[in-house]
């Protein structure tokens, strides 16, 4: 299984009913499509401990695809993972799952994470836990584009010069490897037949002679796109052009007060504009705001921001774009080919300290800390409205960017393609894994936090059982007794350490006999010492039987 991936899966990183919709949930439930299509008889893997999760999982392949074959892969069962060879978590903290693999092997199988957000200070700490993590070289923390990996091996090098200052510069740095691979689309969700358009544009009531811009994304001036540029851009070119220019707003609000200020933003900024806003998470009216627009605009201007989907989109939809030069963006729109990158500025290193140390410190929220940074980054208005009114005005290169930036997103971000990387990926990893000597293996087989509750509190009892400990039944009814304990609320929670009735039963057989030492009682038994002293540690526990 050298190509494919068991899935961590909880549903709140893949569903897209889930309250807050994120980027994130949407990027995780377009590649859980990926993953799903063209599987044939290959099983799909839920790597999760909850059986719930992995129910919720099976209905989502389902609905993807129901002759696909979903199979649970309990969180304990690390033999499963080694047979599958590799595990996908839908974000950057490989630290928790390398340390639990150490039990089965750190060359049991490969580690596969993906970047979102690299802002947030649980994304920063996932990120620079790596270091400290027991990751290894067929780990893989997959950047979604050029920028983040920058940003990435900016986080990665200070706390590598943290770590040298603090254990010194002889410390040896074990990183995964970090491909850049975008994140995809499903270019057949974007097509639209001429009759699609006309019947989404009667839809939203927008007549013929209308240029509709459209902007499609949460509606967050602190965490996505800051909208007065892009207002007042719209306004400059309907007066400019004399059009009747439509800015149509797909998304949805954080909250009450800031739905307000973008409604209110748009009549004080661009009066002479037409604004209409609708739900994006309604999916019959995003498809008509994507059938029905003319240009697509997403100004980016954020910090939280990593990659941008919706460019990727807009191209599938055949509409050209204008973006803002930044992030993601630079990897996807390709300037003066599928439309427009409007430059972008941004103060230097240094001055943004103050900003940082609050975050830290807790004096400002990290809404606040992405907010005050996008107050600053500006966008060249000169440009922006340069290329919007050459769009505006010019029917044909409208055209003819739609379908250079259609034909983009078919052969480089379509998840047909984009999920082969994937593949490519575990397949690399793979053989790199297996090609790598013994001598590289940890030495321990648990993290040192995460020890045997028996060694960390073993401390703690009076004495421990031994080998050696003698065990004595109490009475003739042990098994009968056990029959009805094991049914009582006090045990039956247990029933991972409860001895099996027949394990009892051999060892109430021989007790009756004579008392005997745990070993002794292992052979005669012919059970394995380690389940004969957990089984006893139990009766113990119940009163069935007397060490000593």
């Amino acid at each position: 299984m050298s190509n494919t991936a068991a899935i961590l899966f909880e549903p709140d990183a893949y569903l897209l009913s889930e309250p807050k919709l994120m980027g994130r949930q949407a990027a995780g439930n377009s590649f859980l499509r990926a993953a799903v299509a063209g599987r044939g008889e290959e099983a799909v893997y839920a790597y999760t401990p909850s059986q719930k999760s992995a129910a919720i999982f099976k209905q989502v392949v389902a609905s993807i695809d129901s002759n696909a074959s979903a199979q649970w892969v309990p969180a304990d069962r690390l033999d499963l993972l080694e047979q599958i060879g590799a595990l996908y978590l839908p974000g950057p903290g490989l630290d928790v799952a390398a340390k639990l693999r150490l039990r089965a092997g750190n060359q049991a199988y490969s580690l596969v994470g993906v970047t979102h957000t690299t802002a947030s200070h649980r994304a920063m700490d996932a990120i620079t836990g790596l270091l400290t993590a027991p990751v290894m070289p067929w780990d893989a923390l997959i950047c979604t584009s050029t920028a983040v990996l920058e940003t990435v091996k900016i986080l990665l090098n200070a706390e590598i010069e943290a770590l040298r200052w603090r254990f010194g510069s002889s410390i040896q740095i074990t990183l995964p490897q970090l491909p850049v691979i975008p994140l995809g689309v499903h270019c057949s969700d974007f097509d639209f037949t001429v009759d699609e358009r006309l019947l989404a544009r009667k839809s939203l009531n927008i007549t013929k002679d209308e240029i509709v811009l459209v902007f499609v994304g949460r509606l967050s001036f602190h965490a996505k796109a800051h909208p007065h540029a892009m207002y007042l851009a719209a306004q400059e070119v309907a007066l400019k052009t004399g059009k009747k220019i439509t800015l149509l707003q797909c998304g949805w609000f954080g909250n009450d007060a800031i739905k307000a200020s973008f409604i209110e933003g748009a009549a004080q900024f661009c009066p002479d504009v037409r604004a209409l806003f609708v739900d994006g998470r309604e999916p019959e009216l995003a498809r008509h705001s994507w059938a029905g627009a003319d240009i697509f605009l997403s100004l980016s201007d954020n910090i939280q921001e990593t990659f941008g989907i919706t460019p990727i989109e807009a191209m599938a939809a055949g509409l050209p774009v204008i973006v803002s030069d930044w992030n993601g963006y630079k990897d996807t729109v390709r300037d003066g080919v599928d439309g427009f990158r409007i430059p972008t500025w941004m103060p230097p290193p240094a001055l943004g300290e103050q900003f940082a140390k609050g975050h830290e410190a807790g004096t400002l929220s990290y809404d606040i800390y992405c907010g005050l940074s996008c107050q600053t980054i500006s966008i060249s208005m000169h440009r922006l409205i340069e290329k919007l009114t050459l769009l505006v005005e010019n029917d044909t290169l409208r055209q003819t960017m739609g379908q250079a930036g259609k034909e983009h997103a078919q052969t480089q971000f379509d998840w047909r393609i984009i999920y082969q990387q994937y593949q490519s990926l575990y397949n690399y990893l793979h053989k790199l894994r297996k090609s790598t000597s013994p001598k590289q293996k940890a030495t321990f087989q648990v993290a040192p936090n995460r020890l045997d509750p028996f060694l960390s509190f073993g401390h703690y009892p009076s004495t421990l059982i031994q080998p050696n400990t003698r065990v004595t039944v109490l009475n003739n009814q042990v098994l009968h007794q056990y029959r009805c304990l094991i049914k009582n609320p006090l045990f039956n929670y247990a029933t991972q350490v409860l001895p099996k009735v027949e394990l009892v039963e051999k060892i109430d057989v021989v007790l009756q006999v004579q008392a005997v030492t745990l070993e002794d009682l292992s052979v005669q038994t012919q059970t394995n010492l380690g389940e004969i002293v957990l089984a006893v540690a139990v009766l113990a526990k119940m009163n069935l039987v007397q060490l000593g």
